[in-house]
């Protein structure tokens, strides 16, 4: 990514800090946040009905731009990797929502495109049975679906339990954050953090000396439910961020799940209660879980693999499987976020497609997540 469009990322993504949703429209609109600066003194070319206040915070890009500056210097120091939304690295899943940031902070070592991606969330005051529940879940999830990357927002309570029973089964585990790659709250989760950025990562979209405030909380939600296929609430109150980031997960037609507590639990009064709305699907293990995402076994698969499996002479596609290999068809190796543009399909649903596929022997996953077609009989 060129240098230039990473600072007028930051720039734009700065001037409309207060409406992130506006920075995406604009970005999108011309292509590129580079095209967007271009246009700084004409707004209306891309946004015709573009409000008078939009167009005044523009007069303030120059002193934005050395504010970017000054950020990239610091990343470019501190091994923070700035992630521009037309970058391949960036979280693809991320990308299909209308109020994806533009960028995004990262510090880490894990594939954000992960094969499976999920988030697990819940209360600050977790209880045992909450600390019972993430443990036993991601343990048995290892068994079932080790190509898992886990995402949380590092906060007390379910968060950092989940953030670390991750750590202890070997998953890569990344946590969303509402301030600065400059500092870390709760200070407390200082180690796990540390552990995290060798095994997963943080990803914010706030830039350095950005303060925790409340509202940054609640806008990070989006990011821990739009870069996930599916959301499982741990224990929750009536009211709670974790509530907030599942309603999130259901507007971009993510799955949501949760464990169910007892009716006079407190603590699992809002997992009861979106069960009982039909927010969340209930589970109560990660067999449910993997079965209601239709996610096999990825042991089954390389099982499978390993024996060579016998691919039908005249398999029968579905659709979305037909769609897939005839875009492979045209131009073979291609990368899931490539894919899934060309595919004209969500992540979600190509990952489980392209699952099927392999299980059929008709494609297979190359280094670096990318899809090779088989020689078709």
């Amino acid at each position: 990514m060129e240098q230039q469009e990473i600072l007028h990322a930051m720039t734009l993504a700065r001037l409309c800090r207060f409406s992130p949703a506006t920075a995406t429209q604009l970005y999108r609109q011309a292509g590129s946040a580079t095209a967007v600066m271009q246009h700084r003194h004409d707004i209306k070319a891309l946004i015709p009905d573009a409000t008078k206040h939009l167009t005044s915070i523009f007069l303030h890009a120059d002193e934005e731009l050395r504010r970017a500056e000054q950020e990239l210097q610091y990343d470019q120091q501190r091994g923070i990797l700035p992630l521009v939304m037309n970058d391949e690295r960036y979280p693809v899943r991320l990308k299909e929502c209308d109020d994806a940031p533009i960028i995004l902070y990262y510090k880490g070592t894990a594939n954000l495109n992960h094969r499976h991606v999920i988030s697990i969330v819940g209360t600050r005051h977790c209880t045992t049975y909450g600390q019972e529940l993430v443990q036993r879940f991601v343990s048995d999830l290892r068994l079932l679906c080790p190509q898992t990357l886990i995402v949380s927002g590092l906060a007390y309570g379910i968060d950092v339990c989940a953030h670390r029973q991750a750590l202890t089964n070997a998953f890569d585990t990344v946590g969303v954050l509402a301030h600065g790659l400059d500092e870390l709250y709760p200070s407390h989760h200082r180690q796990t953090a540390n552990e995290m950025a060798r095994q997963g990562g943080l990803i914010t979209e706030f830039m350095t000396q950005t303060r925790p405030e409340k509202m940054n909380f609640v806008q990070r939600n989006r990011i821990v439910a739009g870069m996930s296929d599916a959301c499982i609430v741990v224990e929750s109150a009536e009211k709670g961020g974790s509530l907030i980031t599942a309603t999130i997960a259901r507007s971009y037609d993510r799955d949501v799940f949760a464990f169910p507590g007892r009716v006079a639990d407190k603590a699992s009064a809002g997992c009861n209660q979106l069960i009982q709305d039909n927010v969340a699907a209930l589970i109560t293990s990660a067999e449910d879980f993997v079965k209601a995402m239709r996610w096999e076994s990825d042991n089954q698969l390389q099982e499978a693999q390993s024996n060579g499996i016998e691919r039908q002479l005249f398999p029968e596609f579905s659709d979305d499987e037909l769609r897939i290999v005839e875009v492979l068809k045209k131009t073979n190796d291609l990368q899931i976020n490539i894919l899934a543009v060309q595919c004209g399909m969500p992540v979600s649903r190509l990952s489980a497609t392209l699952f099927e596929l392999e299980m059929k022997g008709v494609v297979k996953t190359l280094a670096g997540g990318t899809y090779h077609l088989m020689a078709l009989r």
